[in-house]
């Protein structure tokens, strides 16, 4: 006698076939984000793409990245590009990994993070998988075979955050990145006018209280590298190496935290400088094209997270739409780096970038995705 198919399985096979179609057409970034607006609600676009308040870190984020021009060598023989790097020893086959979202991925697939984090590890890019991640971590740890990254929010006391990491550690998360710039829950606007809030529990006064020797005993109680997300200047960057930091990671929350902040790329250099070699430094906020990736790593950066382009693109096209997401980028930073003259990641440095005037005042994702923007205001 045949065996009756489980319904929900078919469903979710269908739905796998459907979003792996979808993503084979996609043939550029600008296209993903377009399937994304289209298929979200408005109030679901706005909590993905939003900031805080009057969105003034958000749009400097982007308008920093414009401000910045690429400069151009010819006649350089570029037929072999390599554009890989590593982060923590593990080898990546570009400067690129998959940045922590909180609580709400699965509003652009119901498998939430796990399809996220399989998508960077068919890809071999690191992926950050917040505590606030849905269906928790040790579902998303399951679903790979491969080690993560664990983002820590404090939502309770000091037996919790023991807790916590003990459970990261035994689920085989090998780096802890504590985020440090959310001491307070921002007013994120477009969220309360559509009374549309989110908040990923527990008090915020937990999250409030930490201090810089708060990583020193958690980076102790994990046993892991400690990578520290949040830092926005020099005089952090310093402190964050002296209590035991192996990354620095330069961030603004995406501009979803402090308003009228500094853009990560402007403090980059800061916070290079600042570290003297002495850690990696990463940076997150406003990425959108593979020339973003070559500016910040022309800047230091030794890698670049992606935010909301990939919560765009898992509503796009799921697991499938992550993963060609990653295929483009990785194909705009060859392209990037053989027009200008590049073969290898190592030879970007200052002198590859020089200011500019941004090619749109245009606000939003305007200067990156033009095309996008047009349609948007037909």
């Amino acid at each position: 006698m045949a065996m009756e198919q489980d319904p929900n399985q078919v469903s979710d096979a269908s739905r796998l076939q459907a979003q792996a179609e979808r993503a084979r057409g996609f043939v550029s970034l600008q296209e993903i984000v377009m399937a994304a607006h289209r298929g979200l609600s408005s109030q679901l676009w706005d909590m993905l793409s939003g900031g805080s308040d009057a969105e003034a870190t958000l749009a400097r984020n982007r308008l920093a990245l414009d401000r910045l021009a690429l400069r151009q060598r010819v006649l350089v023989d570029v037929r072999n590009i390599d554009t890989t790097t590593s982060l923590l020893g593990r080898k990546m086959p570009m400067p690129v990994f998959i940045a922590p979202i909180g609580n709400f991925l699965q509003v652009g697939d119901p498998r939430g993070a796990v399809a996220v984090a399989k998508a960077a590890v068919a890809k071999n890019v690191p992926c950050f998988i917040s505590i606030a991640a849905k269906p928790g971590i040790e579902a998303i740890a399951a679903a790979v075979n491969e080690r993560l990254i664990f983002q820590l929010y404090v939502r309770s006391g000091r037996k919790w955050v023991e807790d916590t990491l003990d459970q990261a550690k035994a689920l085989g998360y090998n780096a802890l990145c504590v985020t440090v710039d959310r001491a307070y829950y921002s007013r994120r606007e477009r969220d309360l006018i559509n009374r549309h809030l989110v908040r990923e529990g527990g008090h915020r006064a937990f999250h409030a209280s930490l201090t810089w020797d708060d990583m020193v005993c958690m980076q102790a109680r994990m046993g892991v590298p400690l990578i520290l997300r949040g830092i926005a200047s020099g005089d952090d960057a310093r402190r964050a190496v002296q209590v035991g930091a192996a990354v620095v990671y330069v961030s603004n929350h995406g501009g979803r935290q402090l308003d009228h902040g500094e853009a990560s790329i402007d403090v980059l250099r800061e916070v290079v400088d600042a570290v003297e070699g002495k850690a990696e430094v990463v940076m997150d906020g406003g990425i959108l094209r593979g020339t973003d990736v070559v500016k910040a790593v022309a800047l230091g950066a030794r890698a670049v997270g992606i935010g909301k382009l990939y919560g765009w693109a898992l509503a796009a096209a799921g697991e499938a739409g992550v993963v060609r997401m990653l295929e483009l980028m990785e194909a705009e930073i060859r392209t990037t780096m053989g027009l200008m003259g590049v073969t290898t990641l190592a030879e970007l440095n200052p002198s590859w970038v020089r200011p500019g005037l941004p090619p749109s005042p245009a606000p939003g994702l305007g200067s990156a995705y033009p095309y996008f923007e047009a349609l948007r205001r037909t």
